[in-house]
C-alpha cells in the first residue's frame, strides 16, 4: 500500500488519538499506517435556547477555561507549503577508498619506464580520467492528512444571558479559548501519532525485519545480561525492588547510545543497502549532540530524581539541554497503561520501494526514544482560516479552519527505542 498523494481525511484518527490522550477513550490499538464537581447541569429557571446550556439567572459569571500548550514539541516541524504535498529528500551512499596510483604498491605498478597514464594492460590503476559518480538515494514522503475545525459566533441571541457587554465579551473569549485548546490538542495528537508511529517502526524493523537490530534496546534484557543475573530479574522487579540499580544502569546506557550516535555508522537506522558489481554500499549517518532529541516517560524519571539520586538524571547530564522532553503517558491517558503503546505503523518495503503496513507493535513498558531531529517530522502544508458573512435570517457566522499535514517517518535517520520486556 503506497502512500497516496491525494488528501486523506484524518479527523477519525486525530479524534481517536486525542480522546485516548485525554482519557475520553480507553487504551486501544492505533493504526497510523495509512496516516494521537458533582455540580448540577440543569437549573429550574431554564436555559437560553441557542446553546441550551447557559442559564438565564443573572449572577456572577465564572468561565472554566485556560490556555493549553501541547506536548511533543521536540518533534521537528517542516514546511512543504500548499503547492506540493511531497517532501523529497536526497542522501548519498558512502563509497570506499581506491587503490593508490601515486606509488608502486603490492597491487599495482604505476611508475615504470615506458608506462603510460593508462592501466598498462591491467598492471596499473586507471588514468586520472576514470569516472567515479556519486550514488544518490532519493526518498519521497508524500500525502496529506486533512481535517477541519469550525466555531459559530452568534450576533445577539445569547446576550440576554449576561449582565453586561463586558460579561458577554468574557463569555465569547472563553469559548474561543476552548476552541483554540481543541486545535492545540489536535496538533499534539498529530505529533503524538508521529512519535508512536516512529516507535513502532523502529521496533518492527529491528525485531521483525532484522534492520538495524541495535536500535531497539530491551533495557530489562540488557541489565540482566550486563550483570549476568540468573535467574533474571523481571521488569516489575527492576521497576520496584531494584529501581536504584536499574535506573543508574538505564541512564548510563542512554548516555552511551547518545555518544554512539555522534559516530558515523550504519548501526542505528535503515542503511538502504545497495549492491553494485558485488560491492555492498550503505547510507551512513551521524547525529551530533545538538541534533539529538530525547523523549522519556516522565513518571519513571521523577522516581529516579526523588528516590534514587537527584543528580543521576537530567538534560545537562546527557548534554542535550532543551532537546529533552518528558511525557506523562505515551498513548492513552486512562490510567490503564500509561507506559504502553499499541500501534500499527508503516515500514519501507525494500522489494517494491513503497511503504506498507508493518506488524502490530504492542509494548507495555516503553522508557523513551532517542532520535535524530530529521528522523521524524511534522510537515505543515496548509493551515487556513475563513469566516463567513453573517447569515442574515438567523444572525450567526462561522469561522472554519482547514488543516493539511503529513507525518514523516524517515527510516534512514538515526533513532533508538528504549523499552522493557521480560
Amino acid at each position: 500500500m503506497a502512500r497516496v498523494l491525494t488528501p486523506t481525511d484524518g479527523n477519525a484518527i486525530m479524534t481517536l488519538v486525542a480522546r485516548e490522550a485525554t482519557g475520553q477513550a480507553s487504551f486501544a490499538t492505533v493504526n497510523s499506517s495509512t496516516f494521537v464537581s458533582t455540580g448540577e447541569t440543569v437549573l429550574a429557571t431554564g436555559m437560553e435556547n441557542v446553546f441550551n446550556s447557559i442559564n438565564l439567572v443573572l449572577g456572577r459569571l465564572v468561565l472554566a477555561v485556560r490556555p493549553y500548550s501541547g506536548k511533543f514539541l521536540t518533534v521537528q516541524a517542516a514546511d512543504s507549503g500548499v503547492y506540493t504535498n511531497r517532501y523529497r529528500k536526497v542522501s548519498f551512499y558512502s563509497k570506499d577508498a581506491l587503490p593508490s596510483g601515486y606509488f608502486n604498491t603490492n597491487l599495482y605498478t604505476n611508475l615504470a619506464d615506458g608506462y603510460t597514464a593508462g592501466d598498462n594492460g591491467g598492471a596499473s590503476t586507471h588514468s586520472q580520467w576514470e569516472q567515479h559518480q556519486a550514488m544518490p538515494l532519493e526518498m519521497n514522503f508524500g500525502g496529506s492528512t486533512v481535517w477541519d475545525n469550525c466555531i459559530t459566533l452568534y450576533e445577539d441571541q445569547v446576550k440576554m444571558a449576561f449582565r453586561s457587554p463586558e460579561e458577554w465579551t468574557r463569555f465569547v473569549a472563553g469559548y474561543l479559548q476552548e476552541h483554540a485548546n481543541d486545535i492545540e490538542q489536535q496538533k499534539e495528537a498529530f505529533n503524538r501519532m508521529v512519535v508512536l508511529s516512529k516507535m513502532a517502526t523502529i521496533y518492527d524493523n529491528a525485531v521483525n525485519n532484522s534492520i538495524a537490530p541495535e536500535s531497539a534496546v530491551n533495557l530489562t534484557a540488557a541489565f540482566n545480561a550486563y550483570f549476568n543475573i540468573s535467574p533474571a530479574y523481571t521488569t516489575a522487579e527492576l521497576l520496584s525492588t531494584y529501581l536504584k540499580e536499574f535506573t543508574e544502569f538505564a541512564v548510563a546506557t542512554i548516555k552511551e547510545y547518545s555518544d554512539r550516535l555522534t559516530d558515523r555508522s550504519a548501526r542505528f537506522h535503515d542503511p538502504m543497502q545497495k549492491t553494485v558489481s558485488g560491492v555492498n554500499y550503505h547510507i551512513l549517518r551521524h547525529t551530533p549532540k545538538a541534533d539529538q532529541r530525547l523523549i522519556l516517560y516522565g513518571p519513571l524519571m521523577k522516581k529516579v530524581e526523588a528516590m534514587v539520586m537527584p543528580e543521576v538524571f537530567g538534560p545537562n547530564y546527557l548534554e542535550l539541554g532543551d532537546n529533552y522532553e518528558s511525557v506523562n503517558y505515551w498513548q492513552a491517558n486512562d490510567g490503564s497503561n500509561d507506559m504502553g503503546i499499541d500501534v500499527t505503523s508503516a515500514v519501507y518495503d525494500h522489494v517494491t520501494g513503497t511503504q506498507i503496513a508493518g506488524n502490530a507493535v504492542a509494548l507495555d513498558n516503553v522508557v523513551g526514544i532517542l532520535f535524530d531531529r530529521d528522523a521524524m517530522l511534522t510537515d505543515f502544508q496548509l493551515e487556513s482560516a475563513y469566516t463567513t458573512a453573517i447569515e442574515a435570517r438567523k444572525g450567526y457566522r462561522n469561522t472554519w479552519l482547514h488543516i493539511a499535514k503529513n507525518a514523516i517517518i524517515d527510516q534512514t535517520e538515526n533513532a533508538i527505542l528504549f523499552y522493557m520486556k521480560d
